[in-house]
């Protein structure tokens, strides 16, 4: 009789061992970390273009409670300058159920927002939103697609009244612009046309939508004696603003254009909204949405703060005397 009374107590024993042990399996076994959100930024460019720009979308992100690698991944789509493979790259992301995809320009929103209906997007654009088609007011987007819009044709006017006041005595202005961007091509055309005759300018509109367009343009500007340039916004001449700084500097021709970033490597002035500051609200934007916002509920914000940046050694090198009202007026002088 002890004999089993001795085999049942190890037995009851043995169950207790496995039901405590069991009590941890839930937590060990099946409670796996949440899979973390992953965010999708489109570009036309490359990634060495953006630097600056990229961590000032990463502290949007983290004023929003987000960390790339500690709470949130983010998959970088760049088309390296070759618009035709947007549309592919959109759809990548798409396919890979990104839970937010931030798209950059013009051209780049639009894309996207042809790519899906459900994901939702942030997109950074210098025209107005709802002439792209990209939300149905200002106030109240109406779907999956919000973002931030950037003041930039609205600003050519003002860019040449500064070109003439850094450089007196031109009078023929050469124009750039990207013809592969048709919807910021034509309104720097527009806009050029309605505020030169007011200055008394003759401009030439010259394109560039490659590198070897860009040395023609340039090739020919000098060969007809232009005096002055003023290149559009656009995100290939981002990309390519070491080779326009470059060739403004070789050839002495007296530059204005729309981002900090062109002065900053010895562009001569630069007059436009902060992109980088653009680029932040689009991170805190994600971020939101990442927590719950829906995009339909998110007005776009309109970035309305401007820099005019001057870089002073470069107007030496050109032998311009900038005048002092000008320069008080700089947010920056680069010496």
């Amino acid at each position: 009789m002890l004999r089993p009374q001795g085999q049942a107590m190890r037995r009851r024993d043995f169950i207790k061992v496995v039901a405590g042990s069991a009590a941890g399996w839930p937590l060990a076994a099946y409670a796996q970390p949440a899979a973390m959100p992953v965010i999708g930024l489109l570009d036309l460019r490359s990634p060495d273009t953006v630097g600056e720009r990229l961590r000032a979308f990463r502290q949007g992100l983290k004023e929003s409670g987000y960390v790339e690698g500690e709470n949130v991944a983010i998959v970088y789509r760049w088309a390296e300058n070759e618009i035709d493979r947007l549309p592919e790259l959109a759809a990548d992301l798409v396919g890979r159920k990104v839970n937010v995809i931030a798209a950059v320009g013009n051209e780049v929103s639009v894309i996207a927002k042809k790519a899906t209906q459900s994901t939702p997007i942030v997109f950074v654009v210098s025209q107005d939103p709802v002439s792209l088609g990209l939300v149905a007011s200002l106030a109240r987007p109406g779907s999956n697609v919000t973002g931030i819009n950037f003041f930039s044709g609205e600003l050519v006017g003002k860019q040449l009244e500064l070109l003439r006041e850094i450089v007196p005595a031109a009078s023929r202005i050469a124009i750039m612009i990207d013809p592969a961007n048709p919807s910021t091509a034509e309104k720097t055309v527009k806009d050029v046309a309605a505020a030169s005759p007011a200055i008394g300018l003759h401009t030439k509109t010259f394109t560039a939508s490659t590198s070897g367009d860009i040395d023609a343009a340039f090739s020919t500007l000098v060969r007809e004696r232009y005096e002055a340039l003023l290149v559009a916004s656009d995100p290939f001449f981002s990309g390519r603003r070491v080779q326009l700084v470059g060739l403004a500097t070789r050839h002495a021709i007296p530059a204005i254009y729309s981002q900090r970033d062109f002065a900053e490597i010895g562009g001569l002035i630069s007059y436009g909204s902060s992109i980088t500051d653009a680029w932040r609200q689009s991170g805190a934007y994600s971020g939101r949405i990442l927590t719950g916002a829906k995009p339909a509920d998110l007005p776009v914000l309109q970035s309305n703060k401007l820099e005019l940046v001057i870089n002073a050694q470069t107007a030496r090198i050109f032998g311009l005397a900038v005048p002092a009202a000008l320069l008080a007026r700089a947010d920056e002088v680069i010496e």
